[in-house]
């Protein structure tokens, strides 16, 4: 989008949770959306990781993000001031699949599988909250183990998609992701559901979260942050919803996510 000079542009970004070509799909219609509703000049800025998105933030390369839980945990300790301002209508009781490979044999159950022990798990992104964190923890608090401990081998594949497809290949036994990426590969008939099977989903937490930064009243105008929060809660075409995948999006706060806090510290992925 052409910038105009007396109006600086609104960057915004996103966790690259799920392909690269989906996500810029999805995020141009909503850079359109903000641009109209904000009356500033708006764009989307991919990043290469999970990452690469908060170094973007801290540095005000980006002035908005999409977040999970923990990486908006990240940026907002990496700028003081920064607020989390909606969530997905999901986002406040998020849970994590933990999936399998039919050859394994495991049901599901409401118990965690400790038959799994010895077996190969994939996680997501190294910081993916529904991906690694939450999964990370109710391992170690279900079974007393760290994962590496509990399971034969443990990986990181970069994100959801990519650990469907690794445990619908038999190329790791187990994984764990994001609930609403499996529910929505079922919706789709893709293939990769058709030789995976959901054994356990961990208890529910918070997650996705827009998060701005703390100076953007002082450069967009006094009440810019609250124009950005009634923008991102008035989105309700289906299409832009349904490509997160949300319902809608809800007002949300900082507070909200201290139990992300605590579990990252506990998990030493948090200062």
């Amino acid at each position: 989008m052409a910038q105009n000079s007396d109006i600086p542009t609104l960057y915004f970004s996103a966790i690259p949770d799920d392909d690269a070509t989906k996500l810029t799909e999805r995020f141009s219609g909503v850079a359109d959306y903000l641009e109209e509703k904000l009356g500033v000049p708006v764009e989307y800025i991919p990043v290469k990781d999970y990452a690469a998105s908060v170094v973007a933030f801290r540095n005000d390369q980006i002035q908005l993000g999409w977040f999970g839980g923990l990486t908006g945990v990240q940026a907002r300790l990496a700028v003081p001031g920064s607020q989390a301002i909606a969530q997905g209508d999901e986002d406040t009781s998020f849970v994590s699949y933990f999936i399998a490979h039919d050859s394994t044999g495991l049901e599901e159950s409401d118990e965690f599988p400790m038959s799994a022990k010895g077996l190969s798990f994939t996680f997501g992104a190294q910081t993916s909250t529904s991906g690694r964190l939450f999964p990370d923890f109710y391992i170690r608090k279900e079974t007393g183990e760290a994962p590496e401990d509990f399971f034969a081998k443990v990986g990181f594949s970069g994100d959801h998609a990519q650990t469907l497809r690794l445990v619908s290949t038999g190329a790791y036994q187990l994984g764990a992701l994001n609930y609403t990426v499996y529910d929505d590969a079922v919706a789709q008939g893709l293939p990769e559901v058709e030789t995976t099977r959901i054994i356990w989903k961990t208890p529910p937490y918070p997650d996705y979260n827009w998060t701005i930064r703390g100076d953007v009243d002082a450069r967009y105008g006094e009440g810019f942050t609250q124009k950005v929060k009634a923008a991102l809660i008035g989105m309700d075409d289906p299409d832009l919803l349904a490509s997160f995948p949300r319902r809608a999006f809800v007002a949300t706060s900082n507070e909200a996510y201290e139990p992300i806090v605590q579990t990252g510290r506990e998990l030493g992925l948090l200062d």
